[in-house]
């Protein structure tokens, strides 16, 4: 058997190979390097869009991709920015994954370098806050 019609048999049986596959589950199908923003579930359940209106006014190429396991009112105010900075949007259902993280912002701009993480910014903010 040729190998073109044995890889064609293996992708309609098995379906398409992909990247990254662990990366992608983590991080709503998204890969790490076109990350912009990633919040945790419990970030996005505190509804402060506010935080990534910037970034979703700023971001070239972006598509935001959000947890299908969290209640549609969590995700509510992230779908109405989006909406108004007219970047698309996918609510990502994925029973399988077991990811903590709630929201991921893609843009084509993204950074392995960057921390994409949004409460890092603000930890790291708030530690030189504090006197010890």
């Amino acid at each position: 058997m040729s190998d073109q019609l044995e890889e064609y048999l293996e992708r309609g049986m098995y379906g398409a190979k992909e990247t990254k596959r662990d990366e992608r589950r983590y991080f709503l199908t998204a890969l790490r390097e076109n990350i912009e923003l990633a919040l945790k579930k419990g970030q996005v359940m505190k509804k402060d869009a506010v935080k990534i209106k910037p970034l979703l006014k700023k971001v070239k190429d972006g598509h935001l991709f959000l947890n299908g396991s969290l209640s549609y009112s969590y995700l509510s105010p992230y779908i109405q920015a989006a909406n108004e900075h007219k970047v698309p949007f996918t609510i990502v259902q994925n029973l399988e994954a077991d990811t903590d993280i709630g929201l991921v912002l893609t843009g084509s701009e993204g950074s392995l370098e960057r921390d994409i993480f949004l409460f890092s910014k603000y930890m790291m903010i708030n530690c030189f806050n504090y006197s010890t």
